[in-house]
């Protein structure tokens, strides 16, 4: 993986393979770094923009060769776009946009200026962060099964850039743009660990393989792992996520990762719960055939949420996190839960399954009263790809949010603005729950197509009496049909970065 580093040295000295500069639209004379770098080359940024062939778009890239004017050889020009939108987000676009280019140009090693940390109005420590996860996102490629090495949309066609240096010439923000450098590189490596479960087959990650991820991770940050089997499940009466497993012969897994960041004070708590479903066929309610390949992302959130325990063990903020996990595979067999059948949840509810397809809600369900049981948790905040409805609404660009705790909302809110992982609230009115009303039990697990997103997560409320609750539907944002900005094809990681910046949230509110 790429390494960013920051270091004390002017741009237009360094010997890197190439450097990076950027310029803001609408811009006729560049300063700074940028303006250095410009008249160390007798003007040619400033004939480039006179010129029109750079403009300053947001990741637009303008490569110049510098024929032995600057001891690197080439200097690289990305488009910051218009000053008054610019922020975080922007220049995570941006970081991804240079790195793709410097690989392609076959460049080990790079030096760039902090972007937005000037004009841009971006703390010296918030650039570096975003400039570093731009870049280790915007790189991102899963090849794991390639025998050929080739160049997909934007790929690296085997080329790789080793090193990424951000130069600063003033000694005093040299610090801080070190530890923006070194946290971006962790919720990077964070998002990636959930890309890369998110991308394998669902062959290999099976429910047994996920715990076994959790148990690694657990294991190199010092976490407490509980892993749950069928027969504990048993125990604990969870008849809805058994009910899901049971057509599986792939054994289902509760697993429960432990980071203690206040045990003085064990109520100062919030539980993240990631869907885990490794496969979701549907069940007996089986899906289209035509894009069913997605569904090996079901488990989309829990890879999520293992991610997200990585980073928030390395950070270590003051606050006691659960991280759950219910890992299932939903298939139609002999054994299987069928459309008709009542299930009893772990809190003794009772549910008509209308629909085997509507899974992701039942195994939440349990894994919610699970840890409220416990592990007495009193926030809960979960992700999962539950709803095809919540795309027909937000489409790809945003994840649905909702929950019984508007201060909790407003933190998942909050949280990923600052991440640049977008999200939307959508209303849960009572009036929406006579949707889910059964003739036969407590609750049926569908509510019908209007609001269906609204009426799974009112279903999932169900179970969380008692605890301050969020619920994220992230089925229309983890996967990516297309290179954009620090997103590449394929699993996105959302919303691993939000989660993480959640806890840190949450532990400075006390």
């Amino acid at each position: 993986m790429t390494t960013v580093t920051a270091a004390l040295g002017d741009v237009v000295q360094s010997d890197a393979d190439a450097v990076v500069v950027n310029l803001f639209e609408g811009v006729t004379s560049p300063a700074g770094g940028t303006g250095a770098v410009d008249a160390a080359l007798g003007g040619a940024v400033s004939a480039l923009i006179a010129d029109k062939e750079i403009t300053g778009k947001l990741g637009e890239i303008a490569v110049i060769h510098t024929l032995g004017k600057l001891p690197t050889k080439r200097a690289l020009v990305v488009g910051l776009g218009k000053r008054e939108k610019f922020d975080a987000d922007a220049a995570r676009s941006a970081s991804a946009a240079a790195a793709r280019r410097l690989r392609q140009l076959g460049a080990k090693r790079a030096a760039t200026i902090a972007h937005g940390a000037g004009i841009g109005g971006l703390e010296p420590s918030e650039s570096a962060q975003a400039t570093a996860e731009g870049t280790l996102l915007g790189l991102y490629e899963f090849k794991r099964y390639r025998n050929s090495r080739g160049a997909g949309e934007e790929g690296g066609g085997g080329k790789t850039l080793d090193e990424l240096v951000i130069l600063e010439r003033d000694e005093h923000r040299l610090r801080a743009l070190a530890d923006g450098a070194a946290k971006g590189s962790l919720l990077a490596e964070c998002a990636i660990l959930a890309r890369d479960l998110v991308n394998e087959p669902a062959n290999v990650v099976t429910p047994e393989r996920m715990a076994q991820a959790a148990s690694e991770v657990a294991r190199d940050a010092g976490l407490d792992i509980t892993i749950l089997g069928r027969e504990d499940m048993a125990i604990h009466k969870m008849g809805a996520m058994l009910a899901v497993a049971q057509g599986s012969a792939n054994d289902p897994r509760l697993i429960v990762m432990d980071y203690r960041g206040d045990p003085e004070r064990p109520e100062n708590n919030v539980a993240l719960v990631g869907k885990g479903v490794t496969f979701d066929s549907g069940g007996v309610s089986i899906k289209p055939s035509a894009g069913m390949w997605e569904m090996k992302g079901d488990m989309s959130g829990g890879a999520s949420v293992i991610g997200a325990m990585k980073g928030i063990a390395a950070l270590q903020p003051k606050i006691n996190v659960f991280g759950v996990v219910p890992a299932v595979e939903n298939m139609p067999s002999g054994t299987a839960q069928r459309p008709g059948d009542i299930i009893r949840a772990m809190n003794g509810k009772t549910i008509e399954v209308d629909n085997t397809d509507a899974e992701g809600r039942l195994i939440l369900a349990d894994a919610i009263c699970y840890v409220k049981e416990a592990r007495g948790a009193r926030r809960v905040v979960d992700a999962a790809t539950l709803t095809s409805a919540v795309v027909v609404a937000l489409g790809h660009v945003a994840s649905g949010v909702m929950g019984t705790s508007q201060p909790l909302v407003d933190a998942v809110l909050a949280a990923s603005k600052a991440t640049g992982e977008k999200m939307w609230q959508l209303p849960l009115f009572d009036e929406y729950k006579r949707q889910n009303r059964s003739e036969y039990a407590d609750v049926k697990n569908t509510g019908g197509r209007p609001a269906g997103s609204i009426t799974a997560a009112l279903f999932i409320g169900e179970f969380t009496d008692g605890v301050e609750w969020a619920h994220m539907d992230i089925a229309g944002t983890f996967l990516s049909e297309r290179v954009n900005g620090h997103l590449v094809k394929g699993a996105t990681g959302v919303p691993t970065r939000t989660l993480i910046r959640l806890a840190e949230d949450l532990a400075r509110a006390g």
